[in-house]
């Protein structure tokens, strides 16, 4: 069964969309067949993967409120190796429409069960909430990645995601752990980005990824035509961030495909 790895930050602005699709990307184009689940309404993962979100006949939404199979939203990419199922803004009122579900927080777990066997790694691209469907990926995961800008605030609501998490491995899913903090929008120029990865890994230790996201042009200039970095240039800083990233997964979880 894929590792399944739910980003996640209600804070928005973090860098969780870039990372969920440069993360997923760079595991793929090393080889490991990789699912990327969108499951922010805004689609901007999907869009991003060159999957327009006004004309999938299947995402996300449909599958959560059982419109649709998880296979049947599967939508394959211009990367190899990577799929998607992809968001649509009517994600937005999946949560009223499954508040009288039965086991409404497991929705998400029974949906990947179903295809979990398919791939290596399965990522969820949680949006910047708190709400059902961010609890339903917390439900589904077997760990967290939390991007943390390296910015004023970094720390900011991050206490009430880790108290999330304890909540969702009482009730839900006791097997959930963290697996690992990412610190993004890395500036080695500026005071403040260096004071913040001291913070984070003074709190966090271990916790924390030893790669570091830095700020980089390329990187977000990539989303605009619709490629993970990797495909728009795998010559920039961000592209080789994000392989580092990758292979330091892979190294945690004992795979062998470096």
């Amino acid at each position: 069964m894929g590792k399944i790895i739910a980003i996640a930050n209600q804070k928005g602005g973090v860098g969780k969309t870039t990372t969920s699709i440069n993360l997923a990307a760079s595991l793929a184009i090393l080889e490991h067949k990789t699912l990327l689940i969108d499951a922010d309404p805004q689609a901007n993962t999907s869009s991003g993967l060159g999957v327009d979100p006004n004309v999938v006949q299947n995402s996300i939404y449909e599958v959560m409120i059982g419109d649709a199979t998880t296979q049947e939203s599967i939508t394959h990419t211009n990367v190899p190796n990577l799929d998607i199922i992809p968001a649509h803004i009517d994600l937005v009122g999946a949560e009223l429409e499954m508040i009288d579900m039965e086991n409404r927080e497991t929705v998400m777990r029974r949906a990947i069960s179903s295809i979990a066997d398919d791939y290596e790694f399965v990522f969820i691209d949680c949006a910047p909430s708190l709400g059902l469907i961010t609890v339903n990926a917390l439900t589904a995961a077997d760990t967290v990645l939390i991007p943390v800008q390296s910015e004023y605030f970094a720390l900011e609501g991050l206490g009430k995601l880790l108290n999330t998490i304890k909540i969702v491995q009482s009730n839900l899913n006791p097997e959930l752990g963290i697996e690992g903090i990412l610190l993004t929008m890395y500036d080695n120029r500026t005071k403040m980005s260096n004071q913040v990865v001291e913070d984070v890994k003074l709190h966090f230790k271990n916790l924390v990824f030893n790669t570091i996201i830095s700020r980089n042009i390329r990187l977000a200039e990539a989303p605009s035509f619709q490629k993970p970095v990797l495909l728009y240039d795998a010559q920039s800083k961000g592209a080789t961030n994000y392989l580092n990233l990758a292979r330091e997964i892979l190294t945690k979880n004992n795979k062998n495909k470096l």
